[in-house]
């Protein structure tokens, strides 16, 4: 069994001196009401890294499905047998259109001659399922038919359909496959058959079991581990990616909604931000934009938070910036989104989401103002986006940057001159130890209660140290934001929203680690720390009360973290507890200030013994919620603290 000596502060090393005989008491005042929980308390950050976007969520299965990449046939293959003789051309249409590049085939052999697609790091395709297979084509000259195949990792055909084309227009031709295998690397064949030309774009495969079954639409597994969590806001489209290494691709939002072949491929700033994990092959085709990341956030409950370039690529890489008198086109498509999203159907930007197929408005009410940003140089810019934004738009809120550290000069800098401006919500970040996390569970309790509220929006344990590719997502790192989460939960007149970073990652493509969820072209799960935060975002009741240990609150005492709200529509007491020591320890939880309760309580509980342990494809739920009741004494719960472990108990008031 690992220990946690590394990790813990001397106070709560003393954890491991007690017996299991000794008692420890908590206080619960269940009727005195500190604080509202807001609905956004805990919620989702999206950003397209680790492969979280294209050959992730969006379930395309195609890489490069129209040659945008710089090498336009990265991830295909030309294909020959017998001797086929056939030639692919790319051409560029050399006009001022999103997508110039198209395929041009040229076919001498009858049969023979091919082309083969790899998918993200091999197609998933599951057997008896459809795929739906799509592209815009036309015929030069000759006749030529197209016969498709999926092929598994040894060439055999698990799948087969064909499509006749006709004419020199370009036309959208459709097939549908039925798999006969499951496969994790399959391949997507193409097969000419016949004499002649055929131009090609837009090459395009998607499983018919989508989120909710949308044409193009979302990986299903992946959008139900989301709607799981029952999330307050999702918050896109990152991150620093929204930055970009250069102002030229940063993220532009206008670029990511109407037709899909009309939205502009360009490079992810992830694919050589890291030597350890070079990913030359990622690129944003933008199949998931800003409209479908509104539709996402609409059916899983949560509130949209779309964050926008301020007019400063990442400081990290070439720190650009616009100048401030050349600020204008970056402030108006921040009015622009708002009326994207809000505005009536006969308004310009309200008219295209309509037309997309969403006539009433998303009711955005949140919107962050750059990313990452840190200095006067954002400060002059937020100050213009702000003034613009409330002028026309009071009531949305603006999520400000403090920089990309919870301390240190640039936070010193920021932080009291945006509560100088009176700023919405503060957008705090920490990638730290697991001992910095349980040090810092009181982080919030001498905040300023007047000033702006905070956004708590990129937070992760990091096992290893930040950046590390060794990193994990193991129990020490979960159990230690378990911890750190009491006092956010504590503070829920103070910090408004919260959110673990990042989401994805690819289990072949990765950039960044850790990650809330893992996934390949089969499978996903969720890690320990997924676990914590689905814990607490559907237990986060509706007021924060009274919770103590000795007449002061459990934030560290014996290794002991806690705290409790009580669910006034539930009329449920729900009690968060954390044992970070490496004895069990006896507890009871007293509740003051109701007249009854019921006779049992019921507890999910998260514990392991190895601090080292992590959720794999093989064991994804080797740490998760296990299900236990609880017999009252009383208004006394009398509760067994497991070694490392972190419990969610909920008492029924009568």
């Amino acid at each position: 069994m690992k220990t946690i000596t590394a990790w813990l502060t001397g106070a709560c090393l003393s954890a491991g001196t007690l017996t299991a005989q000794t008692t420890q008491v908590f206080t619960v005042k269940a009727n005195q009401l500190k604080t509202p929980v807001q609905k956004t308390m805990w919620g989702i950050f999206f950003e397209d890294i680790n492969f979280g976007a294209d050959g992730g969520i969006y379930a395309e299965l195609v890489k490069n499905r129209s040659f945008e990449f710089a090498t336009p046939l990265m991830g295909w293959k030309e294909q020959k047998q017998n001797n086929a003789n056939g030639s692919i051309l790319i051409i560029n249409r050399g006009e001022q259109v999103p997508n110039p590049r198209f395929a041009r085939f040229t076919v001498r052999s009858a049969s023979g001659y091919g082309i083969s697609n790899e998918g993200f790091r091999g197609m998933g395709i599951t057997a008896n399922n459809q795929y739906d297979l799509s592209l815009l084509a036309r015929v030069p000259e000759g006749n030529v038919q197209l016969r498709i195949e999926l092929v598994n990792a040894a060439n055999e055909k698990i799948g087969e359909t064909s499509l006749t084309l006709s004419g020199k227009d370009w036309k959208k031709y459709t097939a549908s496959i039925t798999a006969k295998a499951t496969e994790a690397k399959a391949k997507l064949n193409i097969w000419f058959e016949g004499t002649g030309v055929v131009d090609a774009d837009m090459i395009s495969l998607f499983p018919k079991n989508t989120w909710k079954n949308r044409p193009g639409g979302l990986r299903a597994d992946l959008v139900q581990l989301l709607a799981d969590m029952k999330p307050g806001f999702l918050r896109f489209p990152g991150g620093c990616i929204v930055e970009g290494k250069e102002l030229t691709n940063r993220y532009q939002w206008k670029k990511t909604v109407g037709a899909i072949n009309e939205r502009e491929v360009i490079v992810n700033r992830w694919n050589t931000e890291f030597r350890h994990k070079l990913t030359p092959d990622y690129y944003q085709s933008f199949g998931l934009g800003f409209y479908e990341y509104f539709l996402l956030s609409e059916d899983i409950g949560a509130e949209p938070l779309p964050i926008l370039n301020c007019g400063m690529a990442c400081q990290f890489n070439t720190a650009e910036v616009v100048p401030t008198e050349e600020l204008d086109p970056y402030i108006q498509d921040a009015l622009d989104l708002i009326e994207f999203a809000n505005g009536p159907a006969d308004s310009k930007w309200g008219k295209l989401r309509a037309q997309m197929g969403h006539p009433a408005p998303f009711n955005l009410k949140l919107m962050g103002v750059g990313n990452e940003q840190w200095g006067e140089q954002y400060i002059e810019r937020y100050k213009l986006f702000a003034k613009a934004i409330k002028e026309k738009y009071p009531a949305v809120q603006l999520v400000s940057s403090v920089g990309p550290n919870p301390d240190g000069p640039l936070f010193d800098y920021l932080n009291p001159t945006l509560r100088g401006l009176k700023a919405d919500l503060l957008d705090e970040h920490y990638y730290r130890s697991p001992d910095w996390f349980l040090k810092n569970a009181k982080r919030y309790d001498d905040y300023d209660r007047n000033g702006p509220k905070i956004f708590a929006g990129e937070y992760a344990s990091h096992s290893k140290g930040v950046g590390n590719s060794e990193n994990i997502n193991n129990w020490q790192s979960a159990l230690s934001e378990a911890a750190f989460m009491t006092g956010l939960e504590r503070n829920a007149d103070v910090v408004h929203m919260a959110s673990y970073a990042p989401l994805f990652a690819h289990a072949e493509g990765w950039q960044w680690t850790p990650d809330l969820i893992w996934f390949n072209s089969l499978q996903a799960y969720g890690t320990p720390n997924y676990y914590v935060q689905k814990l607490y975002s559907l237990n986060k009741g509706t007021h924060v009360v009274p919770m103590t240990l000795n007449n002061e609150i459990a934030a560290g005492q014996n290794g002991l973290y806690a705290n409790a709200c009580i669910d006034s529509v539930a009329k449920e007491v729900i009690i968060k507890i954390v044992n970070t020591g490496a004895t069990p320890q006896t507890s009871e939880v007293a509740i003051e200030g109701v007249k009854k309760l019921a006779a049992n309580a019921t507890a999910e509980v998260l514990k392991n013994g190895d601090l080292q342990q992590a959720n794999t494809f093989a064991q994804p739920a080797g740490i998760s919620p296990q299900q236990e009741t609880i017999k009252l004494k009383g208004k006394k719960v009398p509760v067994t603290l497991a070694p490392y472990s972190f419990q969610v108990i909920k008492v029924k008031m009568l």
